[in-house]
């Protein structure tokens, strides 16, 4: 194997993987390592990778040609797609060592641990054989002194951790996008994944939370004080936000809702107010909106704002004054490419689309569906009886409620074959 004898494990995390032709298969999530007898340090027998559509599987450590810098080689295309499970007896690397409290018995000093060496010996085999540990300072400004010391030095490691904290495996999924931050958590122990949840600021939790499977969003806002809840609540999209709320008994969501910000609460009790099923239980109240005096140019800045979706910033709604749903009258939309080839001084009330019927609170998911492929669009909107706008319906939030409930649930994923490297 052309790699580096000796590798910390949280640089491994979130590398590319790729197949001896140079196609990407997925990403470094984790390593896996068993315990040995005596005071041998663990043995590493393989790698967790992350494939496409939120897919864990397992790879041979033997299966593995080079750890590089920027990337993981394979020795082969042929891999084994059954999903990864933690056996008995197993260990996750980054999940059960970062952060976990030891004790160095030569100084009697504690620290938490930020990282676990794992090294090759002459036969080839990988054993978990440092850890990098920094020493608790004692005060709050200050960063305790980081030592690298010798699986035997630290005591601690086995066994269930005393204390674990969370900003070491928070460093590590810093950079993860919020779906696969979703899917790590859906990972861990149910009390480790509300330690770590509740670790992250308002915003990125919410972020989070909206990529995760109904049970796992009830089990963590719950698990929060009331008012983080509802300063949870209020980060997310109102329509988001209205769905895990509808999940909960009516008085634990009157309490949530009277905890946020009246401007913040007041869309999510209107979309709770619409019957499942419908436009107005499905849409966002917050989509784009200008008035027709507003050019090209300033819609296309809009639209540029990085915070949007995809699926959002598609469509520019006009409408005469106010701006905030419900609107004015609603007089027609602007898809972003139609923006695209109109000049950048043109009005948008001169460019609006309006031959195409809005959809109607009411609006059945089949029917929306139907329209919106027999039009091929991405984005319409909706309209009250007093022609003002209340909201749009995006692609996505149609496809989140015709798939089955469970979708997120990665217990649930369809399963993958495809035959070889499998664990001994």
């Amino acid at each position: 194997m052309s790699t580096a004898p000796r590798v910390y494990v949280a640089r491994l995390a979130s590398l590319s993987v790729f197949d001896p032709n140079g196609d990407q298969v997925g990403r470094v999530r984790d390593a896996v390592a068993r315990p040995r007898t005596g005071n041998q340090p663990p043995r590493v027998v393989g790698l967790v990778a992350e494939m496409p559509m939120r897919r864990r599987i397992f790879l041979p450590i033997g299966r593995i040609t080079a750890i590089e810098p920027d990337a993981v080689v394979l020795n082969t295309g042929t891999l084994n797609l059954r999903r990864f499970e933690k056996r008995p007896g197993e260990l996750l690397v980054l999940e059960d060592f970062v952060d976990r409290h030891v004790t160095v018995p030569a100084t009697g000093r504690t620290g938490a641990v930020v990282d676990v060496a794992m090294e090759s010996d002459r036969t080839g085999e990988w054993s978990l054989t440092r850890v990098a540990v920094r020493e608790f300072s004692g005060r709050l400004t200050r960063r305790g002194h980081l030592n690298q010391l010798e699986w035997g030095e630290v005591a601690g490691l086995a066994g269930e951790p005393q204390t674990q904290g969370t900003a070491g495996l928070l460093a590590v999924l810093d950079n993860m996008r919020p779906a696969d931050l979703a899917n790590v958590l859906q990972d861990l122990s149910e009390s480790r994944r509300v330690e770590v949840a509740a670790a992250l600021d308002d915003e990125r939790l919410a972020d989070v939370l909206e990529e995760l499977p109904e049970h796992d969003q009830l089990e963590i806002i719950t698990a929060l004080e009331p008012q983080r809840a509802a300063d949870v609540l209020e980060e997310m999209d109102p329509d988001d936000a209205a769905d895990l709320l509808s999940e909960m008994p009516k008085p634990e969501q009157e309490v949530l809702l009277d905890l946020m910000e009246p401007d913040e609460a007041s869309p999510v009790r209107a979309l709770l107010d619409y019957l499942p099923g419908t436009a107005g239980s499905v849409m966002t109240s917050e989509p784009i909106v200008m008035p027709p005096d507003a050019t090209v140019a300033e819609a296309l800045a809009r639209i540029r704002e990085p915070q949007l979706s995809p699926a959002v910033a598609a469509g520019v709604f006009v409408t005469r004054p106010p701006m905030a749903t419900p609107t004015g009258r609603y007089l027609g939309v602007v898809h972003f490419q139609r923006l695209l080839r109109e000049p950048p001084s043109a009005l948008l009330g001169g460019v609006v689309d309006n031959d195409i019927d809005p959809l109607e609170p009411g609006t059945t998911l089949a029917e929306i569906t139907r329209r919106m492929a027999t039009y091929n669009l991405v984005v319409m909107p909706v309209v009250d009886d007093n022609d003002k706008l209340v909201g749009a319906v995006t692609v996505d939030d149609v496809l989140d409620h015709l798939l089955p409930e469970d979708w997120r649930d990665r217990d649930h994923a369809e399963p993958l074959s495809l035959p070889g490297g499998g664990r001994g």
